[in-house]
């Protein structure tokens, strides 16, 4: 048992729990910072992911909160394209070798996109009265753009294990009109399908630490379970936006 590493899952925990924000941009970067190889961090993250995603889905389907027809939209183009780009990191390892370089620049950007896009988004949501175009529009009109932009994220998180929660989140907020509780609901659930397609294609090649997995959870269950009933008692919007400041130094640094 490395103490290091409950802590570790303990400290994402209470962020994740605190904010909503964090997650696998937090837990990744921190991994690779304390000498786990790029590919096995991300492997691990997915597989700790996918453990997660499940208790939270499975609390969202009793409220009804998961819209399902975007959900299988998201994921028609999502999983088959994240299950891409782990098999493309392993191609790149057996032919170059370098796959561990590859995980470091696609995070770093990866990392630097997520609260740049974070921000601008909120600012944009204060200025905005009324829906946007995207927002106006039946879901069912939106389903090739649906596809599309889970094939484009699917990808960055097959590369980086980052983004199953973020960067949907951003999307629904931006291309949906859904309440607070759906936006929550529907991104919780495509990641559980999303991550855990990557994380058993990680598996399949050897990438995934369960040992590591395993502190993780241990750590960062009553880490969530805190930061949750403290995000009820203190002003967490400083936090939100200090997290989002060291994900974008943690991208920078990585580049």
């Amino acid at each position: 048992m490395d103490l290091g590493l409950v802590l570790i899952g303990a400290f994402v925990g209470l962020l994740v729990g605190l904010t909503g924000v964090g997650g696998a941009a937090l837990l990744t970067p921190i991994l690779i910072m304390f000498g786990i190889q790029p590919i096995i961090a991300v492997g691990t993250d997915l597989v700790y992911n996918s453990i997660t995603k499940v208790f939270g889905t499975l609390q969202h389907w009793r409220q009804k909160s998961i819209q399902w027809s975007i959900v299988f939209y998201f994921a028609l183009g999502s999983v088959p394209s994240a299950i891409i780009a782990v098999h493309l990191l392993h191609w790149i390892e057996q032919t170059f070798g370098n796959a561990d370089q590859v995980i470091k620049e696609a995070l770093g950007f990866a990392l630097i996109l997520i609260p740049i896009a974070t921000i601008i988004k909120n600012v944009k949501d204060r200025k905005r009265k009324q829906p946007n175009r995207w927002q106006q529009m039946e879901n069912s009109s939106k389903r090739k753009l649906t596809v599309l932009i889970g094939i484009v994220l699917g990808f960055i998180v097959g590369l980086t294990s980052i983004g199953s929660g973020s960067l949907f989140a951003l999307a629904l907020m931006y291309f949906f009109q859904l309440s607070g509780k759906e936006i929550v609901g529907t991104d919780i659930a495509h990641a559980l399908f999303l991550v855990s397609a990557a994380g058993l294609t990680h598996m399949g090649y050897g990438n995934v630490h369960y040992a590591i997995v395993f502190q993780l959870l241990i750590g960062s269950i009553p880490g969530v379970l805190t930061g949750s009933i403290l995000s009820t008692r203190l002003p967490t919007t400083v936090l939100r936006y200090t997290i989002l400041t060291l994900i974008l130094l943690s991208g920078i640094k990585l580049i």
